[in-house]
């Protein structure tokens, strides 16, 4: 038998309740598996109050616009209309569109309700949900930093840009800088001109002789020292960052009212603009020709679904710390409908915004669309869209405008991105940071910086193409994937459900039940696998990632998931008592407490 003490810890570590799913229940597994009640054991100590309340939105908008700028962000600019055209054009809309209603927008829903119910981030929610599963939280600590580490440098790219297009003439406009070469090659209001597999335009040589200085680094082996103008860019960066989220959402729920709204007028603008370019048309049509015969593919499949799951960005462990700074009867279904559509709807606006501007480019170049809108990435953002820029009436105010907006998509995702992090671990240890929130920002937003360094570097371009492809990739699907698992099945769907009726006094219909408790694993399982199936080689210009750098990659990976099996491991070795005794111990779960106001209903027992 356990003693009264080492019973009590049990209950730290072990689900709920095991394996809950609506079918159980019945059948010949009806009284070995026994739907438990929610309520706690008999007269559970009164919970004490926070000695610091927890912070909330002001308004509404600005818990919406705080999603919305996290999930609409650099990729809806360049990756969705890029995979769009790639994989069927207008026909790559319906296995988007499928996979968003039947994965991304169940999970997106799930995640702020998780958020909202339990009022907590991303580490301590676990000890409610289902403890032994806590390692999933300090896994998407994990791949936030590794995000901050090259996503920020993407935006201090975009800074250079904004404050080089300050000038009468862009520099990337012609081919008479220091630091053009031979092969530089401006077809742009020229006929008669030559174009080689060596030649290189002047916004191309702009980016990768000017602002990277890439030529000096000879690689992963020799990534040179750092660029100093960067590094510059990068601390105003991490400056605004931090006081946007020193003093918590008070602060930066103010700020997105900037950074949220600007980028969809500076949409519109560039929408008009593109639209009335010669050979427009071109663009528009080659985005969304359909191509039927793609969508037998399963490539298209999974594009369209980790386009979707990467856009909305269920996992991150930002819509739980967004969440959970709400009131308790906010109506996050809405929420979850409202915003997501608005990140879809983004994502095909911005195809409009960029293929216009590529079928001007084939005009001018005398090609085709797919010859100009071969490169993906970062890649079109800062070489095809401002080489194209750069030859239309009024170049600088559209060079300012286009980096302004990248600048404020990048700071939003950012912004989400660090919250989460800066939820999950000042919830986890209130005793240490309660009260020192500013400073627990600058140490983290100091570790980011620090992390940054080699991004900055002359071959730091290598490094964040690293880091993008192993830093978040499968590992944050298959964080995700386990996330569902363990609200579905351990926590159980009825007991979720249970949740969610108590905060907007309905329960969540079949459909919903149906993707988290199935249709949505089995989509991120598909997914998963499919990327580990299927590893192409890894390049970047004209240099081949050798294979030492692929194996670091996915040690990058790895380093994050396994948080999640060390920490099972940890809490079956140092908990007290055998898996069995574990396992027979009264079932009946403890309600959330400490920072749990009035509004939250309380559990009697049973």
């Amino acid at each position: 038998m356990l003693s009264p003490a080492a019973f009590d810890q049990t209950r730290l570590w072990f689900p709920c309740r095991l394996l809950s799913v609506p079918w159980v229940s019945s059948g010949r597994w009806g009284s070995a598996v026994k739907q438990p009640c929610l309520g706690p054991p008999a007269s559970p100590a009164p919970p004490k109050p926070r000695s610091h309340p927890r912070d909330k939105w002001s308004k509404k908008m600005d818990f919406l616009l705080s999603v919305i700028g996290f999930a609409v962000d650099l990729g809806n600019v360049w990756r969705f209309p890029y995979i769009c055209y790639q994989n069927g054009g207008g026909a790559f809309l319906i296995p988007y569109t499928l996979m968003a209603v039947f994965g991304g927008v169940p999970l997106f829903y799930m995640e702020l309700a998780l958020g909202q119910f339990h009022r907590t981030g991303a580490i301590p929610i676990w000890k409610r949900i289902c403890p032994i599963f806590k390692g999933i939280g300090f896994a998407i600590c994990i791949i936030g930093l590794y995000v901050s580490f090259y996503y920020n440098t993407i935006i201090a790219w975009a800074l250079y840009y904004f404050y080089s297009s300050f000038s009468g003439t862009l520099p990337w406009a012609s081919c008479d800088n220091p630091w053009n070469t031979p092969d530089c090659t401006n077809y742009f209001g020229k006929s008669n001109v030559t174009w080689t597999n060596f030649s290189r335009s002047p916004a191309e040589e702009f980016y990768t002789r000017k602002v990277l200085e890439i030529q000096k680094s000879g690689g992963l082996y020799d990534i040179g020292g750092i660029r100093w103008q960067l590094l510059l860019c990068l601390f105003l960066i991490f400056t605004i960052v931090y006081f946007s989220l020193w003093k918590g959402v008070k602060t930066s729920g103010k700020v997105v009212w900037v950074t949220a709204t600007l980028p969809y007028v500076v949409l519109l603008i560039l929408l008009i603009r593109g639209a009335t370019l010669p050979g427009a048309w071109r663009g528009v049509v080659f985005y969304l020709r359909p191509d039927w015969g793609k969508l037998l593919s399963t490539a298209v499949w999974v594009d369209a679904a980790a386009q979707i799951f990467f856009s909305l960005g269920p996992g991150f462990g930002v819509l739980l710390a967004l969440a959970s700074y709400n009131h308790f009867h906010n109506n996050c279904y809405r929420d979850a409908l409202v915003t997501s559509a608005v990140n879809c709807l983004t994502s095909f606006l911005s195809g409009f915004v960029i293929f216009t501007v590529l079928g001007y480019m084939a005009e001018m170049r005398d090609v085709e669309v797919e010859d100009v809108a071969r490169d993906k990435g970062p890649s079109l953002l800062f070489i095809t869209y401002p080489e194209a820029i750069a030859n239309m009436v009024g170049s600088t105010f559209f060079a300012i405008i286009f980096f302004l907006m990248m600048i404020t998509l990048g700071l939003d995702s950012t912004f989400g991105g660090l919250e989460a992090v800066i939820t999950a671990v000042m919830d986890e240890y209130p005793q240490v940071l309660a009260g020192r929130r500013e400073l627990f920002v600058l140490g983290l937003i100091t570790v980011c910086f620090l992390g940054s360094l080699s991004t900055l570097t002359y071959g730091g371009a290598y490094v964040v193409k690293l880091l993008e492809e192993f830093g978040a990739g499968c590992s944050i699907l298959a964080v995700v994937l386990l996330e569902t698992i363990a609200v579905s099945w351990f926590y159980g769907i009825q007991r979720f459900s249970h949740d969610v009726k108590a905060m907007l006094g309905f329960t969540p219909g079949l459909f919903w039940k149906l993707c988290w408790v199935a249709i949505s694993p089995a989509l991120l399982a598909f997914i998963v696998i499919s990327s580990l199936l299927d590893q192409p080689p890894l390049s970047l210009f004209d240099y081949e990632y050798p294979e030492w750098s692929i194996s670091v990659g996915f040690l990058i990976g790895a380093s994050s998931f396994i948080c999640i099996p060390l920490y099972m491991v940890y809490k079956l070795v140092w908990t007290p008592g055998s898996l069995k005794q574990v396992r027979s111990r009264p079932r009946g779960s403890v309600p959330p407490a400490g920072d749990l106001d009035s509004e939250r209903p309380q559990y009697t027992s049973c």
